[in-house]
C-alpha cells in the first residue's frame, strides 16, 4: 500500500471550522489523473489540490484542482489554501515581509503574494486573469424560478450575466438578504437553463449584508460539479468584483469584501482588489486568511 499525505485547512477565514475546507496533497508526484479524481470524490470537499513540480522551471509549482465531479482549470480557495500550506511548511521565499509563489494552473500562470509574519503566512492574495463579460440572460423569470424565487426578488437595476476570470459564473443580483436566504437551486431547471451554455456555477449576491464592513452578501451553487453550495468561492470573487465595478456598485481601487457561507454555518470573508484603466481591467486579485485544521493519510494500492 502507498501512503499519500494531505493537509486540511480552512480558507478565507481566521477561525477554525469557518471558511471553505480544502485538502492539499503537497506531493502529488506519481498519482494518476484517475486517482486524483477518485480521492477528491472520496474526501467530498468542494476542492482538493495536488502539488506537482512545474513544467517551466521559472515557476514554483504546478497545482491541479479537483472537485468531487471534475478537474477545474483554476479556483480561488484551492490556490490560496495551497499557498498557505506550502508557506507553512517553509517553502516560501521570506520569513517576514512579502513572499511569492508562481503557480501553474489550467488557465496559465497564477501569481500569489503572501504577507509573512515570523515565518508563517498571514494575508494571501492571488492574481486572476482580466475578466470577460459574457451572455446576459433576459429571461429573468426563469432565472428566478431556478433559484426558487420570484422575479421581483432579482434586482432589476443590474443584469443577470456571465463573467469569467478563467472560470465562467452566472451572476444574479438580488434585492435583499431575505431573498438570498430563501434561494434554493432547482437542479431540474439548472440543467435546462445552464447546460446549453456550458455553465455549471451560479453566484447570487445582494448589497444588504450581515457584517459591518462587507460590500455584498453572497452564495454560490454548483450542483453540476457535485457542490450543492460552496462556502467561499475565490474563483468567482474576482469576476464578482469586476461586475460590481462595471455596474457602479463599487469603485475601482475600493476595498471590496464579500461575505459568503453564512447560510452554511461557515462564515467566510473574501477580499477583492480591482483596478481599471478606462474600460480595461488592469488588476484583479482575491485575498484572505487561512487556518490550519489537521493532516491525514490516504492508503492506496495505485
Amino acid at each position: 500500500m502507498h501512503e499519500l499525505h494531505y493537509h486540511l485547512v480552512d480558507v478565507f477565514t481566521d477561525q477554525q471550522f469557518g471558511g471553505n475546507p480544502l485538502a492539499v496533497f503537497a506531493d502529488g508526484r506519481g498519482v494518476s489523473d484517475a486517482l486524483m479524481q477518485t480521492i477528491a470524490k472520496e474526501l467530498n470537499l468542494s476542492e482538493t489540490t495536488f502539488v506537482l513540480p512545474p513544467e517551466d522551471a521559472a515557476n514554483d509549482r504546478r497545482v491541479r484542482i479537483f472537485t468531487p465531479g471534475r478537474e477545474l482549470p483554476m479556483a480561488g480557495h484551492p490556490t490560496v489554501g495551497t499557498a498557505y500550506v506550502l508557506a507553512r511548511e517553509g517553502r516560501a521565499s521570506a520569513q517576514d515581509g512579502e513572499a511569492t509563489f508562481r503557480f501553474e494552473e489550467g488557465v496559465g500562470l497564477i501569481p500569489v503574494t503572501l504577507a509573512m509574519r515570523g515565518g508563517q503566512p498571514d494575508m494571501i492574495w492571488m492574481k486572476q486573469p482580466a475578466p470577460t463579460f459574457g451572455r446576459v440572460f433576459d429571461d429573468r423569470a426563469t432565472i428566478a424560478s431556478m433559484l426558487s424565487l420570484a422575479e421581483a426578488d432579482l434586482d432589476a437595476r443590474y443584469p443577470v450575466q456571465v463573467v469569467s476570470s478563467g472560470v465562467p459564473f452566472l451572476y444574479v443580483p438580488l434585492v435583499s438578504l431575505d431573498a438570498a436566504r430563501r434561494s434554493r437551486m432547482r437542479v431540474d431547471l439548472a440543467d435546462a437553463v445552464l447546460t446549453p451554455h456550458g455553465l455549471t456555477e451560479v453566484f447570487i449576491f445582494t448589497q444588504e449584508v450581515e457584517h459591518a464592513g462587507s460590500t455584498v452578501h453572497s452564495r454560490m451553487f454548483a450542483p453540476g460539479l457535485g457542490i450543492t453550495e460552496d462556502p467561499a468561492t475565490g474563483g468567482a470573487s474576482g469576476p464578482l468584483g469586476c461586475y460590481l465595478v462595471q455596474y457602479g456598485i463599487a469603485a475601482a481601487g475600493q476595498a471590496i469584501i464579500s461575505e459568503q457561507g453564512i447560510e452554511m454555518g461557515r462564515t467566510s470573508f473574501l477580499h477583492i482588489r480591482i483596478e481599471r484603466d478606462g474600460e480595461v481591467y488592469t488588476h484583479v486579485a482575491v485575498g484572505g486568511q487561512c487556518v490550519y485544521v489537521g493532516r491525514g493519510t490516504i492508503l492506496t494500492s495505485d
